[in-house]
């Protein structure tokens, strides 16, 4: 990497750290750690949402899935845009309105205190596989950038995602959210038109490409599995703990379901722009085996783009990246501290415990990211991880949102029976009998076994008559729990605003010094950061102070 590079990737994790890190006393109760104190903007809890599920695997999973297959990646991408309809339309209201701080509170609440516990553990043991899995990338990409072993990579990175993670708590995760979707956004308005001319142009680009590159599907990602992926995503989006934490944040069940709309639409767009990179660099890197597809991603941006953009993408990326891992520790943090350690000691004990408790699950996160490579490789954890455990755990929980019938038991008994079917077909049955599922049968056996465990129970329980012992004394509790919020005054947000307005600004600044710089494209790199300043700089004076502020009121 280029000397200017390596200024703007420290400058910009600077101006992620600090923005990350002024947010170390913004508050000193349980909600304004884990929820914001109810106070966040739709429209940054769904940006923060989008970055989140969009960094998990997009620049080493998806990205290479794109560089061998081609437009297979963007099809399977396109399956979340569905799902986030599904999600703001039903899901993100429904949660919103249940008036829980998390998805453990509710079960308690809704389905058993004993049935809460036991899915907090399950919860908790997952989160540290899928924290491992969401920081290996994050070394992986700095890795091939700068030749730093992936070990050093991890174990720096998670420490400074660990650090302003357990200071700021949520507002810290959902400010630095919104800097990395302005960085990488402007990196790869660039990317893609640098990336075409490199490659020869779009007619070279459609000539060149292999044969069946430009395919839906494939053998190995069939049709089969779009469907089974596009509802699993449904499910993993509308109810996976972390990003429920993003529809309960917000103020009403209407910005819940803006905060899911917002998510589609920008999937609805976002798998062709960023896949187009990885895609083009086939044509420009033609030789797939003597490339590390898992980094193709920041090989054509190390191949392609002036000095200095490199360098601001590669931060943007790894914090990108490294979003979904905070966003992972914080919600960790908040199910062991508010569920499983609730009412131990007052409030700044509690406090105490979810700052020590966010390390410690960091640390483990780092210990499981170091040992993926021995685990198979990240696109197989990944998918792995999702097709034995996703719709297991989120989708009884969400079913319960809906039904009056179901029951703690039936609830948990079917997340037990489908991850024990899953893990069965995953490990032993090809153990005992040789016979492998594919992607796509893992897939369909994931997300439909738990739907017909649960149609069977509705059936049974409906034919009874009468909705769950539980059920009645839950809605009450919630109805009160609705008129208390709407009846309360509503909170000012614009220091979580103004942080981000602040960050942007400086990140647009630095955007403008990179183009001054650069000797090639220099004119739309400082055009794209002129226009990144000059709004935040409108932002920033239109935005009220206010005491009331969840940032301000205990600094």
């Amino acid at each position: 990497m280029a000397s200017l590079d390596i200024a703007s990737l420290l400058l910009f994790s600077l101006i992620v750290f600090v923005a990350g890190m002024s947010f170390a006393r913004s508050g000193s109760g349980m909600k304004s750690f884990f929820a914001a104190g109810g106070a966040v903007p739709w429209w940054i809890s769904g940006l923060s949402l989008f970055m989140s599920f969009f960094s998990v695997g997009t620049f080493v999973v998806w990205g290479s899935i794109a560089y061998r297959s081609g437009l297979v990646a963007v099809a399977i991408q396109t399956t979340m845009c569905l799902a986030g309809i599904v999600v703001g339309l039903w899901f993100a209201p429904r949660w919103n309105a249940a008036g829980t701080l998390t998805v453990a509170e509710y079960i308690s609440l809704r389905l058993g205190p004993q049935y809460q516990y036991g899915y907090s553990v399950l919860f908790l043991v997952i989160s540290l596989f899928t924290a491992g899995a969401f920081l290996y990338p994050v070394g992986k990409i700095v890795e091939v950038s700068t030749g730093v072993p992936i070990e050093a990579c991890i174990l720096v990175l998670g420490g400074l995602v660990i650090a302003y993670t357990a200071s700021g708590g949520l507002w810290a995760v959902l400010v630095t959210d919104v800097l990395q979707f302005v960085v990488l956004s402007a990196a790869v308005i660039t990317l893609v038109p640098v990336s075409l001319a490199a490659a020869g142009g779009f007619a070279a680009f459609v000539d060149s490409a292999p044969a069946g590159f430009f395919n839906l599907t494939n053998a190995e990602y069939t049709l089969t599995f779009l469907i089974g992926f596009c509802i699993y995503n449904a499910v993993f989006i509308g109810g996976n703990w972390a990003y429920v934490q993003r529809y309960t944040s917000v103020r009403a069940p209407g910005d819940a379901r803006k905060v899911g709309l917002l998510f589609a639409g920008l999937y609805a767009i976002a798998p062709v722009i960023w896949m187009l990179p990885p895609m083009l660099y086939r044509i420009i890197q033609p030789d797939a085996a003597t490339v590390d597809d898992e980094g193709a991603y920041l090989l054509v941006a190390r191949e392609v783009l002036p000095n200095g953009l490199l360098g601001l993408m590669l931060g943007g990326m790894v914090f990108a990246t490294a979003s979904s891992v905070n966003t992972t520790l914080n919600i960790s943090a908040g199910v062991f501290t508010n569920d499983i350690l609730k009412g131990a000691g007052n409030a700044r004990r509690q406090m105490a415990a979810a700052r020590i408790s966010t390390v410690i699950f960091g640390l483990f996160a780092v210990t499981v990211a170091l040992l993926v490579e021995a685990m198979g490789g990240i696109v197989s954890v990944v998918l792995g991880l999702a097709a034995i455990t996703g719709a297991a755990i989120f989708l009884p929980p969400i079913w319960s949102l809906f039904s009056a019938y179901q029951t703690g038991l039936s609830i948990f008994s079917t997340t037990l029976a489908t991850l024990a079917i899953n893990l069965f077909a995953k490990f032993a049955l090809p153990a005992l009998s040789g016979v492998s599922l594919s992607r796509g049968a893992e897939m369909i056996l994931g997300v439909c076994l738990p739907i017909v465990l649960l149609a069977l129970f509705e059936w049974k329980y409906r034919l009874r008559g009468s909705p769950a012992a539980r059920f009645a004394g839950y809605e009450k509790a919630r109805r009160r729990r609705s008129e208390a919020k709407a009846n309360a005054p509503a909170p000012s947000n614009s220091t979580g605003a103004r942080a981000i307005a602040w960050g942007a600004l400086a990140t647009g600044a630095l955007i403008v010094v990179i183009g001054l710089l650069s000797s090639a494209y220099a004119g739309l790199v400082a055009a794209l950061g002129s226009v990144i300043a000059l709004t935040s700089a409108l932002a920033i004076f239109s935005l009220p102070t206010s005491a009331t502020d969840p940032g301000v009121r205990n600094r």
